[in-house]
């Protein structure tokens, strides 16, 4: 049976920008990357030397902890740089591709009389696992681990995040095979959430459960729609996956090929013309943000949306999970007498000074400015009023920063992910990084106890 959600703790943030409903092919890259940072959890071994020639879908490296588990190059060509950090931990892998793409290919599992473990099997040796992310913790999913239940969320309420329903369109077939296999792998239900829309490519999908989704960010977000249909306890597994990451399950499931092709929302009020592109995993930033044209120089570039994205360069790289890419003005301005005045030109969680409380639908310009200094906590109460979770937020951080396990246990700490503290990370007045916070206390706790 299905549970409607309706969040009413949360805060919209309505920003200038949002990419118009028009699509264009993206130039073909010339260098495609795949950042290990992207990967929690994971110690990579390389499968692959510097020249060597690989195919799309072929295998990079694996995970050293689940050998079974391998990631993939997004493109055909050759491994020209294998970028290494501290202790020569990999970091990145940088591949060039070739003009005509050549794939690997595996066989089609017959889904229909398929069990969970040659489902999982095929997903892992195929480079699809990595889609599948698992809570607690965050990180890519332990395939020995069994899901009571797994989730997706096929609505968006992130600020200028690409709209789902319409990347989704026309891709139910590939939803649908996707679905189905995953829902062989969890005695549990296939929950995805959906907004208000009519039009959800989700509608006539079998073997899940749907939920209708209402109220202010973050409303979407997988980890709300969790906390309220199924909480996780101690002991108990989640998965999640995002919809567009679905289609690149399904679209292997019913050809054997791994496509790494995604379309995602170029955004921001620093772009002339934001529209959506269809890209791959890994490609230069560059090859759609200069054919949309941005605003100046002195923008900020981020990897996803506004809220939950880590900044780039233009010649930086697509995220392997992400389907948005914004650009913004970089606040590196001083606003003289700025906490003095009223304010009629950014967004306010209060009522001191700022009038953004009188007409919530109104779009904003707002830069990069934290408009204060890091400082202690201050206790305010604000943070519960946009955590729509039944966690005390404030208290989790602050035993992440002591790395305090058995409080972080006791509080929720195996509920949550970095990208559910982003909307009280916004409205700091402490200008604490609060994902961040959380990101290093889920690393402790899958240290110390996972």
């Amino acid at each position: 049976m299905s549970k409607d959600i309706r969040i009413k703790k949360g805060l919209n943030i309505n920003l200038v920008g949002a990419a118009e409903q028009t699509t264009s092919k993206a130039v073909l890259s010339n260098v495609y990357a795949l950042n290990l940072n992207d990967f929690h959890g994971i110690t990579p071994k390389m499968l692959v030397k510097e020249g060597a020639e690989v195919k799309a879908g072929e295998p990079l490296f694996y995970n050293k902890n689940i050998e079974e588990m391998k990631f993939v190059s997004p493109v055909s060509g050759e491994v020209v740089e294998i970028v290494r950090g501290a202790r020569r931990r990999i970091l990145t892998v940088k591949i060039l591709a070739d003009k005509e793409q050549v794939f690997h290919s595996s066989k089609t599992a017959e889904l229909d009389a398929a069990d969970a473990e040659s489902v999982k099997s095929a997903l892992l040796q195929s480079g699809c696992w990595p889609f599948i992310k698992q809570r607690p913790y965050d990180i890519v999913a332990n395939p020995d681990a069994t899901p009571k239940s797994i989730f997706i969320s096929g609505c968006t309420t992130a600020p200028l995040a690409a709209d789902t329903d319409y990347i989704l369109s026309g891709k139910e077939a590939e939803l649908q095979a996707a679905i189905t296999a995953l829902s062989k792998m969890t005695p549990g239900k296939v929950h995805v959430s959906v907004g208000n829309s009519a039009s959800s490519p989700f509608a006539n999908i079998n073997d899940i459960a749907i939920h209708k989704v209402s109220g202010p960010h973050p409303a979407g977000l997988v980890g709300t729609q969790i906390n309220k249909i199924d909480p996780i306890n101690k002991g108990e597994v989640v998965w999640t996956v995002s919809p567009q990451d679905l289609v690149i399950i399904g679209e292997f499931l019913l050809t054997g090929k791994f496509n790494a092709e995604r379309t995602i929302a170029l955004a921001g009020s620093s772009v002339k013309a934001p529209k959506y592109y269809t890209t791959k995993i890994g490609a230069e930033v560059s090859t759609f943000l200069y054919a949309s044209g941005v605003n100046g120089d002195n923008f900020r570039l981020i990897n996803g949306d506004v809220l939950t994205g880590s900044k780039v360069s233009p010649d930086g790289y697509l995220g392997f999970y992400n389907n948005t890419v914004t650009a913004i003005p970089e606040g590196d301005d001083y606003e003289l007498f700025g906490w003095n005045k009223p304010v009629f030109n950014k967004i306010s969680s209060t009522r001191a000074l700022t009038f953004s409380w009188l007409n919530k639908k109104k779009k904003y310009d707002l830069d990069t400015n934290t408009n204060g200094e890091h400082r202690a906590f201050v206790v305010t109460g604000k943070y519960e009023e946009v955590f729509p979770l039944d966690i005390y937020p404030l208290q989790l951080l602050k035993a992440c920063m002591v790395k305090d396990l058995d409080e972080m246990e006791q509080l929720g700490m195996y509920e949550v992910a970095p990208e559910d503290f982003a909307l009280t990370e916004f409205i700091c007045i402490s200008k604490q990084p609060h994902q961040q916070i959380i990101r290093e206390g889920l690393d402790l706790m899958y240290q110390e106890i996972g």
